[in-house]
């Protein structure tokens, strides 16, 4: 049997009333809750590590380290490597799909957007999804928004404010909106 990650990829549209976006909302609340308790007080890196755990039902290695409050809007699709390091506020809109690699850093408040809403206004309630890969040794600045279906290669820069509309290569910097490359490194 698929897993609800592999069924999200193989359609085009998550419409309202599907068997698919019932399953959706009852994982989203009941990791709500999680959430929640994680970000209520001073938890330890260890502490918030289990929580994430939990949140993603994955096992998350003790070289990451989370800096609080951290948002998700599902949590079940995030893919940590070893040695991340996430700032404040960040958001990961992962039903999509996010796997960030090894040795990546995140400045305060990214987000990360592998949801949108159908263009058609009959459907707008609706999903549709991609997902969103961060490639090994990359460094997402301050304030960036990644959306989805987009790939930021290895040992790459996005600089601060920036938003990222496509894929960026490896060893590159790139800023803007829409950023844009800069500079290679």
């Amino acid at each position: 049997m698929k897993n609800l990650l592999e069924r999200i990829k193989e359609v085009d549209e998550i419409l309202v009333g599907d068997e698919i976006f019932e399953e959706i909302h009852i994982i989203k609340e009941e990791n709500e809750k999680l959430i929640c308790e994680m970000n209520n007080g001073y938890k330890t890196n260890e502490e918030r590590l289990k929580f994430l755990e939990k949140i993603t039902g994955k096992e998350i290695d003790s070289s990451v380290v989370v800096s609080l409050p951290f948002q998700t809007d599902f949590g079940k699709h995030i893919t940590f490597g070893k040695n991340i390091f996430i700032n404040k506020e960040v958001m990961f809109t992962d039903l999509g799909g996010i796997t960030i690699e090894d040795n990546v850093l995140f400045g305060p408040k990214v987000s990360l957007l592998t949801v949108n809403h159908i263009i058609n206004p009959t459907k707008r309630r609706g999903l549709t999804t991609r997902e969103i890969i961060i490639k090994r040794n990359a460094w997402i600045g301050a304030g960036v928004i990644i959306l989805a279906g987009v790939t930021i290669g290895e040992n790459s820069i996005v600089a601060a404010h920036s938003t990222v509309t496509k894929d960026v290569p490896a060893n590159v910097i790139v800023a803007g909106s829409p950023a844009k490359i800069i500079k290679e490194i």
